[in-house]
């Protein structure tokens, strides 16, 4: 018998892995991905306080807004450029990019790069 494996469980198993690696301090917190098959989901967080500090998604009523009509990439962007503003409101400069065990390319490039566009530093 075949084994079908679980792709999520491998994500977070990736995810797993990086977060032994990085943590978000006060200086540098961690800005944290997260994508569903429709959406995109984006959290500056201190893990020292364990406080979400800014966070940004399709969900909300400007960004959807926004987003009427364009593909899933430039979504991404949007949400991207939104939490970067937002980081930089609140004297954010530096985060430490996570990923959220996926793979670094499509949605998850164009949020890091919208991020970067809008002046965040990672």
């Amino acid at each position: 018998m075949i084994n079908k494996t679980d792709k999520n469980q491998e994500r977070l198993n990736r995810h797993k892995r990086v977060r032994r690696k990085i943590s978000g301090t006060a200086s540098r917190p961690r800005l944290c991905v997260y994508r569903s098959l429709s959406q995109i989901y984006a959290q500056i967080i201190d893990d020292q306080s364990q406080n979400t500090l800014v966070s940004a998604s399709t969900m909300e009523k400007e960004i959807k807004a926004l987003c009427e009509g364009k593909t899933k990439s430039e979504q991404a962007k949007i949400v991207g450029q939104t939490i970067a503003k937002r980081a930089l409101d609140k004297n954010i400069n530096e985060v430490v990019f996570d990923r959220g065990g996926y793979i670094y390319i499509g949605r998850v490039q164009a949020l890091a790069d919208g991020a970067r566009e809008a002046g965040l530093k990672f």
